[in-house]
């Protein structure tokens, strides 16, 4: 199936690794060029150099902490420079710590706010006024599925990407004339560095070893195992592709049945 990406443009947030990296790199191989950015400098060089060595498309890697405005405003600025346009945009910042509610200070809910809400918020606002001139974009946000079944001990990140997925839906009603749809992917459990940290912070939490941890979260998954990057990428390719024309405002949990509401 041809996805009709070849010759746009996708800037995807937080991609120097895990599931930012596997969409970035998705979304290279079937013909865009794209645009990567991180607060590591090194990671996301290296990042760089391997998706155009494994697709041979054009990447720019931007340092950028997307908490800042001035920073995300410069991501965009520098990726006009480079392509002219951005068809693509993929919204994602890196997960919170563990926390519960009343070890959350306000210093911390306000500078999460900014890394996840307010980045996606100031990223959209920038890339949407060219969007609707050229009648064609795909926004993409990259939230878990804490916004269908939340996760106890990420109450940030809970409260957060609900917002973000309000904003999308909202949003995406008032721009679909435009030919542009914007959709939330809500991840289960994948097999990443992130997945990695939260599975040692539970264990520690409940004196229990890591590998009973993983286990106990896989009984939980009725495929009985959990997600690679890969294939959450797959579904970021075909959502930000010509085929999806006509899905707009959703959020699509890719999670192999973990959460267990019908809706």
């Amino acid at each position: 199936m041809d996805l009709g990406l070849k010759n746009r443009v996708a800037l995807v947030g937080g991609s120097s690794r895990g599931l930012g990296r596997a969409i970035a790199e998705r979304l290279a191989e079937e013909g865009a060029s794209v645009a990567i950015c991180a607060r590591g400098e090194e990671q996301l060089l290296k990042t760089r150099d391997a998706i155009h060595a494994k697709t041979g498309r054009s990447v720019l890697a931007v340092k950028a902490d997307l908490s800042q405005k001035e920073e995300v405003e410069t991501v965009i600025r520098r990726t006009l420079e480079a392509f002219s346009k951005i068809d693509i945009l993929v919204t994602n910042a890196g997960g919170p710590p563990p926390l519960f509610f009343m070890d959350i200070s306000d210093r911390q809910w306000q500078s999460y706010l900014e890394l996840s809400l307010m980045s996606a918020i100031r990223l959209i606002r920038l890339v949407l006024p060219d969007m609707q001139k050229r009648k064609w974009g795909r926004i993409i946000n990259l939230t878990s599925v804490s916004v269908k079944q939340p996760i106890d001990s990420l109450i940030l990140s809970n409260t957060a990407r609900l917002g973000i997925v309000g904003l999308a839906k909202t949003l995406a009603n008032q721009v679909a004339k435009d030919h542009i749809t914007i959709n939330n992917v809500a991840p289960g459990y994948v097999l990443t560095d992130r997945l990695q940290e939260l599975l040692q912070a539970a264990a520690a939490q409940n004196n229990h070893p890591i590998e009973e941890v993983y286990a106990g979260i896989t009984r939980q998954i009725p495929m009985g195992r959990m997600g690679r990057p890969e294939e959450i990428g797959d579904i970021f390719a075909f959502l930000a592709s010509e085929r999806a024309g006509y899905i707009t405002g959703v959020t699509l949990q890719v999670d192999g049945g973990f959460v267990q509401s019908v809706l």
